[in-house]
């Protein structure tokens, strides 16, 4: 099993270094590593190249975590029915790292938000609309665009405590708390990749989300 949680976080790792924002700047003769934030995620391609960028690169890297954890879910649901759940999470994880931290880029990637949705989703559809429901309870009336993303992940972690408590996760109940670190190690790495944002939040600088008009 030590062995296979590797292989699921290796694998994760290797979905996520799909640049999705870097290949769809590039054909737009954009780099969008050198433009806004530098961040090669969702926000800032809506920001510096428009709607139309940033739900193709929000798709885009949401189904690098969900083809990740398909695809173990597809080899891992036989021989281990009582910890796929858990061997998803760790494939979805690594998503996530290397979406935020792409070795061939200097480690230096986006923030993990869209890759997390596609987590919660394959994880549990069932977390989705309350995810949804902080995300633009948050970002609606404030336009901060990470006060949202940081309300899904928040979201997400307890959710998954609160499902675990109540027996509604498909998980052995020893592997419990394996799966509530790894949601909460992945939630506080959202807080870490959001700590300037989060400073700007405190001190009332924080930019607010404009798209770009394109």
């Amino acid at each position: 099993m030590v062995v296979f949680r590797i292989i699921s976080a290796l694998l994760g790792y290797l979905f996520g270094l799909f640049p999705t924002g870097v290949l769809y700047g590039n054909a737009h003769h954009v780099d969008i590593r050198s433009k806004g934030s530098g961040n090669t995620g969702t926000t800032n391609s809506l920001r510096v190249l428009g709607w139309k960028a940033g739900v193709i690169v929000f798709l885009g890297d949401c189904l690098k975590a969900v083809a990740a954890m398909v695809i173990i879910w597809f080899v891992a649901k036989d021989r281990y029915p009582d910890t796929v759940k858990l061997l998803e999470l760790y494939a979805g994880f690594g998503a996530v790292l290397g979406h935020n931290f792409p070795f061939y880029m200097k480690f230096k990637g986006g923030k993990g938000i869209a890759s997390s949705v596609g987590i919660i989703f394959t994880f549990d559809w069932r977390m989705v609309p309350i995810c949804a429901i902080l995300f633009f309870a948050s970002v609606v009336p404030t336009g901060f665009m990470s006060l949202g993303s940081l309300g899904i992940l928040s979201g997400f972690f307890v959710q998954t405590i609160v499902f675990g408590q109540m027996g509604w996760l498909k998980i052995a109940t020893q592997f419990l708390p394996e799966v509530y670190v790894l949601t909460g190690i992945l939630t506080a790495l959202a807080f870490w990749q959001h700590r300037t944002n989060i400073k700007r939040l405190a001190t009332g600088t924080e930019n607010k989300f404009r798209p770009a008009k394109k």
